[in-house]
């Protein structure tokens, strides 16, 4: 399948819409955790329905001193890879089209829910991201849109702000895909050298171990359960 690339919310508008449209937002440098997204919208449009893969580096969501400006832009293999996954269209605006201006004096605040964990060392981070993702909703107008569970904050909120806004749009959160050694896939994840990836590791590893231990004594305890008591 060939993804048709839309650069204006005009173009995308003039669409003929037939059945769900499904969207699935992202920053581009699109990698396998965002094919499966896409392969999940996929599934959930139907043959009938509509993919809709938008490719946007949000200046609000950057803090100073982060990576904006060298956030990897891989637009033409992005429209590629999204199209072999099952997407019928990319929409890669401008900054401009997205906020025509200039940034935007209104803006969606994740409040109390934004300032812990990730939040409270990237203050704002979540206010942009929320904005944006307001945005790309009104501009793509879907259904349903599917974000990955690694971001497991920015999907909270994004539900959070779905319900509280009243958005109607259905919220799709997807596993999350990982490399063999068990590190999540990102689009960030080329910027870590051999000793920063070992490091990086040491998370997802803890978390399996504690998960299996987990598994581990409730087997035991089921086990204990099933063994009759005696006198």
């Amino acid at each position: 399948m060939t993804a048709t690339l839309l650069r204006t919310a005009a173009d995308l508008h003039a669409r003929a819409r037939t059945g769900r449209r499904a969207v699935v937002m992202t920053m581009g440098a699109l990698h396998e955790g965002h094919a499966t997204l896409i392969r999940a919208a996929r599934k959930i449009a139907g043959p009938e329905g509509e993919v809709v893969v938008t490719v946007f580096v949000n200046p609000l969501q950057f803090g100073a001193g982060e990576d904006l400006d060298r956030y990897p832009r891989t637009l033409d293999a992005d429209v590629e890879l999204a199209g072999k996954a099952g997407a019928d269209a990319v929409f890669a605006p401008s900054v401009d089209e997205v906020y025509p201006g200039g940034e935007p004096q209104v803006r969606i605040s994740a409040g109390p829910m934004g300032e812990r964990l990730e939040g409270s060392s990237r203050p704002g981070h979540f206010d942009g991201m929320l904005t944006v993702v307001a945005k790309l909703l009104h501009l793509t107008r879907p259904d349903v849109a599917l974000y990955g569970q690694k971001d497991a904050q920015q999907l909270a909120l994004i539900r959070r702000m779905v319900r509280d806004l009243n958005f109607g749009v259905e919220i799709v959160g997807v596993p999350t895909v990982r490399e063999e050694d068990g590190l999540a896939l990102s689009s960030r994840n080329r910027y870590l050298s051999p000793a920063e990836r070992r490091t990086a590791l040491a998370l997802s590893q803890a978390l399996f171990a504690g998960r299996d231990r987990h598994a581990a004594q409730e087997a035991l305890r089921a086990r204990a359960r099933e063994v009759p008591a005696s006198r």
